[in-house]
């Protein structure tokens, strides 16, 4: 069997095939594919890896995931625009990363305020998300998502500053990405630095900045943030949940025969649900790791995280106010769909008993 690396022509002929007879199922497809994280980080083996292992199971190894890390093929946090340009064939990444290009992508990864996972999911798979967000990224980007990963909450801060406190943000420089970074400066007097994962313990290490949030405890206590870090502050309301997504040129999914796509999909609906409770797992164990060590928890004042949670839902009303005003309505509709959903969610779980002290 012949292998190939599938662009834009390469989709084409697949496509030409699959309609002229049994020839296209001779030939395999090797998507090469950039993710912002550094090959066996947590993300890596919680989101990339099981997506490309999922891929090959459900295809029957006619489709390959070639996943490389942070920085082998392109800039990590250039990963969308790559996949437009052609520079790699898919991408895995976050639409957190997108959000100085359009707000809507701070709802289509994570925002303070937000859905934690198990909301999240039912709104993405249920509510209409996964159909807006496959609507938004092919009319604004020309790329085709595939929803491939979610994470859980995130430890607000890992500081060698105590934050107890919103006061305690001020003058705050703070490792961060997404919506955060903004409305951390623009309402809370902080200093939001957005750099790649690989770049985040040597920074904290050598005084670059205060503190820092990266992803969940479970993956945070792998890359040894609790070692130089005195505090750990607790809950992530910045990033109650964070899908991520694989994205492909718009037309090379159109190309792709029904059965293809269906089995894509499949895999990356897998994805989400195993690394949800790869996360989760991970995350108790983190925890337990924590309390048990020499760092010191803190939990933030509930006055400050109902701050963070309003000023966060405020600024993607404004933020959808403005684009619309020139005519971009995304942001609206995507977090009006969203906020809708998360507010039947909240006024009608109160039944839910809750698995914790």
């Amino acid at each position: 069997m012949k292998w190939r690396k599938l662009g834009y022509a390469a989709a084409l002929a697949a496509g030409f095939c699959t309609m002229h007879g049994p020839a296209a199922q001779a030939e395999k497809i090797v998507w090469r594919t950039a993710a912002p994280v550094p090959e066996g980080n947590f993300l890596y083996e919680a989101f990339m890896r099981i997506f490309a292992e999922n891929v090959d199971k459900l295809t029957g190894g006619e489709v390959k995931i070639e996943v490389y890390g942070a920085g082998v093929l392109v800039p990590p946090l250039r990963i969308h625009e790559a996949v437009q340009d052609g520079t790699i064939d898919a991408g895995h990444s976050s639409g957190s990363y997108l959000v100085n290009l359009d707000p809507a992508n701070a709802v289509l990864g994570s925002h303070p305020g937000g859905m934690a996972a198990e909301a999240m999911l039912h709104w993405l798979y249920k509510g209409g998300g996964k159909e807006l967000w496959t609507q938004f990224r092919r009319e604004t980007m020309g790329l085709h998502p595939l929803i491939a990963g979610i994470g859980t909450t995130e430890i607000f801060a890992q500081s060698n500053r105590a934050i107890r406190t919103c006061e305690d943000l001020k003058g705050l420089k703070h490792r961060t990405a997404g919506s955060w970074a903004t409305i951390l400066n623009e309402t809370f007097g902080g200093t939001g630095i957005v750099v790649p994962a690989g770049e985040i313990f040597t920074m904290l290490e050598r005084k670059g900045i205060d503190s820092l949030e990266w992803a969940t405890p479970g993956a945070n206590i792998v890359e040894g943030f609790h070692r130089i870090a005195r505090y750990i502050i607790v809950p992530g309301i910045h990033a109650k949940s964070f899908p991520w997504e694989v994205v492909v040129k718009a037309e090379v999914w159109d190309a792709l025969p029904a059965h293809r796509k269906a089995q894509l999909e499949a895999a990356a609906e897998l994805t989400t649900f195993q690394s949800y409770l790869k996360f989760g797992a991970a995350d108790i164990e983190a925890m337990k790791a924590f309390k048990s060590g020499k760092n010191e928890i803190i939990e933030l004042d509930p006055a400050c995280v109902r701050k963070i949670e309003e000023a966060g839902r405020e600024w993607m009303r404004k933020q959808g106010e403005a684009k619309a005003a020139g005519g971009n309505t995304w942001a609206q509709r995507i977090f009006a769909s969203y906020d809708t959903f998360h507010q039947a969610w909240r006024q009608n779980s109160h039944y839910r008993a809750l698995d914790r002290d």
